[in-house]
């Protein structure tokens, strides 16, 4: 990939021949008022498409309370549903940047579907904003200038529940999740925490994504000789593992505890079977914020829904993009000055304001919550400022 600090020469050169150069980059040139561009590429169907709704709400939340411009240029969105497919994602990608000319990519949900946006970011200098997918890979080894994340990384969430944990002298755990990327980064945070209280993950169990079969691993989990179980799902597959995990007689043997997706926007279906159940997340129902104060009810009116972390990540991946494209008056060729805005940015969030790390990812508050009458209310802060260790990135300076 050709680095941005090159210099504004290597960049100049480049806005000039886009015209040129735009059929072979999937890219078009800039052309007076003509609108920007944004592919949003989110699952709008299967396990994940709840999640990909709330994401798109909450960026068109954002986008509607700035008169449908960023950088003072109207937007136009193309949706592509990436179906939670990691075999179509390279087809999806092309299909955006080629055939419907993008000139910024937003996405995704699935952390294994990140990968071909990644890849498009890292090899065609195309601004990638993630607001979901947690793959740590996408901001440690492979992170590069134009990509920027608005959401966590799958360590985070998990690392702080860990540390609760391992804080209130639990030695043993046991871990069960999906077999996918996503889930091997969650029970790699959880066992981090852990650790820094002198506990151990003495055994992660997984099943096939995205089956829902958990009745195997589940028992498994009484003959282990642990103290209590984390887990990492999300959508569809949290709603069955929570109600099966509950209707197995486990939860009083066994707490189960997880980052909070397990209990994100699922609480209508699995109803008494979560009650109880803590989590960790950077954002949890009855945070008194004044910004949150304010998007709940908004969001609420606008969507017919309650609010959840993926709106969140939705909204705050608008404010990011808007922040970078503000800067250049809606340049979006203008990839330097873009990245340094979004870089310096204090994003004011439903969650808490926060800042990214020199990787680009948010440093963020994750708090402790509790599932208290089917909504995930915060009782506590899990850990403060949390980064990732943006561990072998090697950003250009």
């Amino acid at each position: 990939m050709q680095a941005l600090n090159q210099g504004n020469s290597a960049l100049g050169r480049r806005a000039v021949l886009a015209g040129v150069a735009g059929a072979a980059l999937g890219r078009p040139a800039i052309a007076g008022d003509a609108p920007l561009k944004l592919g949003l590429m989110l699952p709008y169907s299967g396990t994940y498409a709840a999640l990909g709704e709330n994401v798109t709400a909450g960026f068109e939340m954002l986008l509607a309370e700035r008169g449908g411009k960023l950088g003072g240029r109207a937007v136009t969105l193309v949706k592509v549903d990436d179906e939670s497919d990691p075999s179509k994602a390279p087809q999806n990608v092309s299909r955006l940047l080629g055939r419907d000319r993008v000139d910024v990519l937003v996405g995704t949900v699935h952390s294994g579907v990140v990968m071909a946006l990644v890849q498009a970011a890292r090899e065609r200098e195309v601004l990638l904003v993630i607001p979901n997918a947690g793959n740590a890979a996408a901001t440690r080894e492979l992170c590069a200038p134009t990509i920027f994340r608005t959401s966590f990384t799958n360590w985070q969430p998990a690392y702080g529940m860990g540390l609760v944990l391992g804080q209130r002298g639990v030695k043993k755990a046991a871990f069960v999740t999906w077999d996918y990327a996503a889930g091997r980064e969650a029970a790699e945070g959880f066992r981090d925490g852990l650790a820094v209280g002198g506990g151990e993950v003495t055994q992660v169990l997984t099943v096939p994504f995205p089956q829902t079969n958990f009745q195997p691993v589940l028992a498994q989990l009484p003959g282990l000789g642990v103290e209590a179980v984390g887990a990492f799902f999300s959508g569809g597959g949290a709603v069955q593992f929570v109600r099966d995990y509950a209707a197995a007689g486990l939860r009083a043997k066994l707490p189960l505890y997880g980052p909070g997706f397990l209990t994100e926007g699922t609480l209508a279906g699995q109803g008494d079977a979560a009650e109880g159940i803590q989590t960790a997340l950077h954002y949890g129902d009855g945070l008194d914020n004044p910004r949150n104060n304010a998007f709940r009810p908004a969001f609420k009116a606008r969507a017919g829904r309650e609010a959840d972390v993926f709106a969140v990540h939705g909204y705050d991946a608008a404010q990011l993009l808007a922040v970078g494209l503000d800067a250049t008056r809606g340049d979006a060729e203008s990839l330097r000055p873009i990245c340094a805005a979004m870089q310096a940015a204090s994003i004011d969030s439903p969650r808490g304001r926060f800042k990214l790390s020199p990787q680009h990812n948010p440093v963020q508050t994750i708090y402790l919550r509790e599932v208290r009458h089917g909504q995930n209310r915060v009782i506590g802060v899990a850990v403060p400022d949390l980064a990732d260790p943006g561990t072998g990135c090697r950003m250009p300076a």
